[in-house]
């Protein structure tokens, strides 16, 4: 059996306790914080707090694949509704529709995305 003290608390921090352990009992609910707090550092691992290359490309293609749907989908919507658009605009749309598709295809652009810490 462990060895069992007393700690001497004031009442709001005790209100506080109470309000928030749930199920558990006041030493568990203790017990839980202070492990929490204080974890032996070997166990944290930090997540990189940076983009790679790869995910940074692989995001601006998607977020290319997303517009290029956006645009299917309006200029779709406008020819359901038989909005009479004068042709030279649906050729505009077409042809960005048509250079988007490329883009992709094409692979990584040549272009690099750089961000500047201040």
């Amino acid at each position: 059996m462990t060895e069992r003290r007393m700690l001497i608390i004031p009442a709001d921090v005790v209100r506080r306790i109470d309000e928030n352990r749930g199920d558990m009992s006041q030493a568990e609910f203790i017990d839980f914080l202070i492990n929490s707090q204080f974890k032996p550092e070997e166990i944290i691992e930090e997540q990189p707090s940076y983009v790679t290359e790869e995910q940074l490309l692989s995001m601006e293609k998607d977020i290319k694949k997303l517009l290029r749907s956006f645009l299917e989908f309006f200029v779709n919507y406008g020819l359901e509704l038989g909005k009479q658009s004068s042709n030279g605009e649906l050729e505009e749309l077409i042809g960005k529709l048509q250079g988007l598709e490329k883009e992709l295809d094409a692979g990584p652009p040549q272009k690099k995305a750089t961000i500047k810490w201040k």
